[in-house]
């Protein structure tokens, strides 16, 4: 059985291939089998929601974070603006106001 890549839009792993495009039967997004190069560099990050984020986006946090080597929690409902996407395990680059340059996980911020 071949390995189809998963679906782009929601992630789901029961692709299946129709002629030249591949076809998602969860959220019906098609797409085609031919990957250009600058697709598979781009970092696809998403939020706690499952929503896509983008370099620029403003986030609100939705969990108290404890700051590790602080005795400063960063409480729910922080609005974070103007967002950086990296590699690696903290995917958010931000600064955050009155606290200063953070690296947040993806997983505990909602796209506002």
């Amino acid at each position: 059985m071949a390995a189809y890549p998963n679906c782009p839009k929601c992630n789901s792993e029961y692709t299946y291939e129709d002629g030249t495009n591949f076809v998602c039967p969860e959220c019906a997004h098609e797409w085609s089998t031919d990957v250009t190069e600058q697709e598979a560099d781009t970092l696809i990050v998403k939020d706690a929601h499952g929503n896509l984020l983008a370099d620029g986006d403003s986030v609100t946090i939705i969990k108290d974070l404890k700051v590790k080597g602080s005795s400063s929690t960063l409480k729910i409902g922080t609005k974070v603006k103007s967002i950086r996407l990296v590699e690696g395990d903290h995917n958010i680059d931000c600064k955050i106001d009155g606290f200063g340059a953070m690296k947040l996980k993806s997983e505990f911020v909602k796209k506002a």
